[in-house]
């Protein structure tokens, strides 16, 4: 057995390569030996008490023959939420076993650098663990690592096609709240499938284009946009990937402020003598979003702000199950799309003031 310290907490947005991290971080403490038998442990804050004991049980009773028990716990903020059951999960990292391991993943939001559950992870670490963040790449990196992954795998790529791949499975999505948690599994799974299809030859980013579906990932502040931007089918699509993880409440929340947001923007613009005097009485100090807003909010007018407000009240007592309306999932997203076919329109950007655009000459027959 190795004598790297058998303690580990790994956190990120990439499932699939923290799932790796797992496999490889077992692999070395076995090094060669008997592989570790991995016991999964969701942690549940009413079953605490319980799960720590079957955990200090697992963990702290030394090996003596085959291999050890390699703890996977997720969920680990579940176990310290009492303080008693805090301390004993803390108490109990310093005692693992020999030829045990005790493995915390965290399962963080996209863009988060620090641990959530940051009294573990500096127990982990100052017991002489192994404490990393695991990002998921996005944009040139994302492209980058499908380079080296279809390399690893003997699955030749043409020109430009890890950039499309890259681009398809929502690499290029710049919003910081977009959920990238299962990019690189969809992009290795897309590779598999390219694989097939091109078995002789490399990869073509034609290839990409015909054979992978494109896929944004569901980020709100993309959502709001499109809304404010009045872009109605972007706004449609936005939706449906973000309904996936994300509750519809929230989501009816988001819209909401931007509406509002809009509202205020729009009653300050014929006062306001530059964009400070804008965002500095609703709490907005950065210069670009100013501006931004100010942007979409032109494309409105103040009594087509009112009405879409109005129209998410009815949207959200859908949602709520209130009397009259329908229930079940369905109806949620038809009350959704009814709204942005209402409110947003794919023709909801007016134009600037100015002349009027060409009218087509009428027809002589």
């Amino acid at each position: 057995m190795t004598t790297r310290t058998p303690l580990a907490y790994f956190h990120g947005d990439d499932d699939l390569t923290i799932g790796r991290a797992v496999v490889r971080f077992a692999a070395e403490l076995a090094e060669g030996g008997e592989p570790l038998e991995r016991w999964d442990l969701r942690g549940n804050r009413n079953l605490a008490a319980a799960q720590l004991g079957e955990l200090q049980s697992r963990v702290a009773t030394p090996v003596l023959f085959g291999g050890g028990t390699l703890a996977l716990v997720t969920n680990a903020g579940a176990l310290t939420v009492r303080v008693e059951d805090r301390e004993a999960f803390l108490g109990l990292i310093p005692f693992v076993a020999p030829g045990n391991a005790l493995v915390v993943v965290e399962q963080a939001p996209s863009g988060a650098k620090n641990p959530g559950q940051a009294k573990v992870a500096d127990a982990i670490r100052a017991a002489g663990g192994l404490v990393r963040l695991f990002e998921s790449p996005r944009e040139g990196a994302l492209a980058n690592w499908i380079d080296s992954e279809a390399r690893d795998r003997g699955i030749p790529l043409g020109p430009g096609a890890a950039k499309e791949l890259a681009s398809r499975v929502g690499g290029f999505v710049r919003e910081s709240d977009a959920e990238r948690r299962d990019q690189t599994r969809r992009a290795a799974m897309e590779l598999d499938k390219l694989a097939l299809y091109r078995p002789s030859g490399p990869v073509s980013a034609a290839d990409v284009a015909a054979l992978v579906a494109e896929a944004v990932p569901g980020s709100a502040w993309a959502l709001a946009d499109a809304v404010a931007e009045r872009d109605g089918p972007r706004a449609t699509g936005l939706l449906s990937a973000l309904a996936e993880t994300m509750p519809e409440l929230v989501i009816v929340v988001v819209l909401h402020r931007r509406i509002r947001e809009l509202i205020e923007v729009l009653d300050r613009l014929s006062t306001a003598k530059k964009p400070a005097d804008i965002g500095r009485p609703m709490g907005i100090t950065s210069a670009w979003r100013v501006e931004r807003l100010v942007d979409q909010a032109r494309r409105w007018r103040a009594a087509e702000l009112a009405a879409a407000l109005d129209g998410l009240l009815e949207v959200e007592a859908v949602i709520k199950g209130a009397p009259g309306r329908g229930a079940g999932d369905a109806q949620h997203r038809l009350a959704f799309t009814l709204w942005i076919a209402d409110h947003v329109g794919s023709s909801g950007m007016r134009r600037r003031p100015g002349p009027p655009a060409p009218q087509p000459a009428a027809s002589s027959r």
